[in-house]
């Protein structure tokens, strides 16, 4: 789900919570060390997302937020705010080049340069969290 975030609206605010749950605590943020990497480099991504990018003629960055329940990938474009909500259940992730991350839900995908080692290390978090959410068995269903 690609939400403008710019503006302070419940309903929104209600949608995101409900597809990927509420913030995490502030102490808990403490406690994890973080839950979010910032200035990220978009090398490529899906139509919709860069006819947004398309607007301005500033470098296309974005952030990846943690929640108990999947991600948000924030971006913005002239000086609107975007969030692409992904839960974990349709969250997947490619390591494309050994510099490049995939981000993928639905037919919403994000490219992102990963030439730190905290990038790599955060993807592998998200991924660990992401297997903590899927089921043991068809039973778990």
């Amino acid at each position: 789900m690609l939400l403008n975030v710019s503006y302070n609206n419940p309903e929104i605010r209600k949608k995101i919570d409900a597809e990927v749950g509420k913030p995490i605590p502030f102490m808990e943020r403490i406690k994890q060390g973080g839950i979010g990497i910032g200035h990220l480099i978009i090398t490529a991504s899906s139509i919709e997302i860069q006819n947004l990018l398309a607007l301005d003629k500033y470098r296309n960055k974005c952030n990846i937020e943690l929640r108990p329940n999947g991600i948000i990938v924030g971006f913005r474009s002239l000086l609107e705010s975007y969030a692409l909500v992904i839960p974990y259940w349709k969250l997947t992730i490619y390591k494309g080049k050994s510099e490049e991350y995939s981000i993928y839900k639905d037919t919403y995908c994000i490219k992102i340069e990963a030439k730190k080692k905290n990038v790599h290390q955060f993807i592998k978090r998200i991924l660990t969290e992401k297997e903590k959410q899927a089921p043991l068995s068809i039973e778990d269903l």
